[in-house]
């Protein structure tokens, strides 16, 4: 499999540590690596800085001629190659599968099958699917870079399996924070803990019922280069529009704001403007969406007066609601209450 390319390209955010981590590689196998610097416009100058960086397309050039020069497309991490072409074997094993949830499965067993270094496991509970590493030897100077890929080498493949961005809620790591720690919120969206037991990430348990979107042409045609597999972030998030209705509904006092409800998906207001209109979706429809639901909930069930019912819904006022909720349904909210009252209803 071409290379796992951490970062989006034209900005040096990538780590030099997992630069050098690949040298250690070639050292392994006692092979000079300068000829895959130099492919990648990597200076011998530039590699020892220790908080060096390069950029996602140098990383990438990198990567694919190691993995190849190498004939390990691990790179030095396990106690055995793992040979050009295998991380496509995993692709394949894993794409007839019928939703999600199946092509982790057969991904984390068919890994355990290359190598038992380390063990890769799905579990779900309580709405969260969490993919987790347990370390079955000690990986020592390769551990963080080896985990790390390992991680992203499954969420780069899923994302890409169902077509859309897997929005992280969490994902942890089992070693100290690295003075690179900036980078991994460009790699791991969603809150980050470290000195954690072991590595893992979680996520929406949904995602796992979707369907796969590819099939054999598309993976040969990704196989080719993984750059915008590993890099550029999925643009589409299936369930965002779902999550963001959850949100609002769930915790009105906290998404009051665009910003608000961005933070609480760990995105920028910017980002999830533009993912909801991707979706032909805006956050303004759902806040509408949701203003109405609940709204519509309040003037059937309950007595309370209708100006309450407007704060609650989230209006300043009652004229505004008012206002509103006749857009919605065609009446105002007294009209609306009194026909939906029992006596009315059938």
């Amino acid at each position: 499999m071409p290379s796992p390319a951490f970062l989006r390209p034209a900005r040096a955010a990538t780590p030099m540590a997992f630069v050098r981590t690949i040298v250690l590689g070639y050292e392994r196998y006692g092979i000079d690596p300068a000829t895959a610097l130099a492919q990648a416009q990597i200076t011998p100058h530039a590699l020892q800085e220790p908080a060096g960086r390069v950029t996602a397309a140098q990383f990438e050039a990198l990567n694919a001629h190691a993995m190849q020069e190498l004939d390990d497309e691990a790179l030095g991490w396990f106690s055995r190659k793992l040979p050009w072409g295998t991380y496509g074997l995993l692709c394949r094993a894993s794409l007839g599968s019928p939703d999600l949830g199946v092509a982790i499965k057969r991904w984390c067993r068919h890994h355990r099958l290359l190598t038992d270094d380390i063990v890769l496991d799905l579990r779900v509970a309580g709405g969260v699917a969490t993919v987790s590493i347990t370390e079955r030897r000690d990986l020592g100077e390769f551990r963080e870079f080896a985990l790390v890929s390992g991680l992203r080498f499954l969420h780069g493949y899923a994302s890409w399996a169902i077509d859309s961005r897997i929005s992280l809620r969490s994902a942890r790591f089992p070693f100290a924070a690295p003075p690179h720690r900036d980078a991994y919120p460009l790699m791991f969206n969603g809150a980050l803990e470290f000195g954690a037991a072991r590595a893992s990430y979680s996520f929406d348990e949904r995602y796992l019922a979707l369907p796969l979107q590819r099939d054999e042409g598309a993976l040969r045609v990704m196989l080719r280069r993984a750059l915008p597999l590993t890099v550029l972030q999925y643009r589409r998030d299936r369930l965002l529009g779902q999550r963001v209705r959850e949100l609002l509904h769930a915790r009105a006092e906290d998404t009051s704001t665009a910003d608000a409800l961005a933070a609480l998906l760990h995105m920028s207001s910017r980002t999830l403007h533009r993912q909801l209109r991707d979706e032909g979706i805006t956050l303004q429809a759902l806040k509408d969406e949701v203003r109405h639901a609940q709204a519509v909930e309040q003037l059937r069930r309950t007595d309370r007066p209708i100006k309450q019912v407007a704060l609650a819904a989230g209006f300043r006022n009652e004229k505004s609601f008012s206002r509103a909720f006749k857009g919605w349904t065609g009446h105002t909210p007294g009209e609306f209450r009194a026909l939906a009252s029992p006596t009315r209803l059938p």
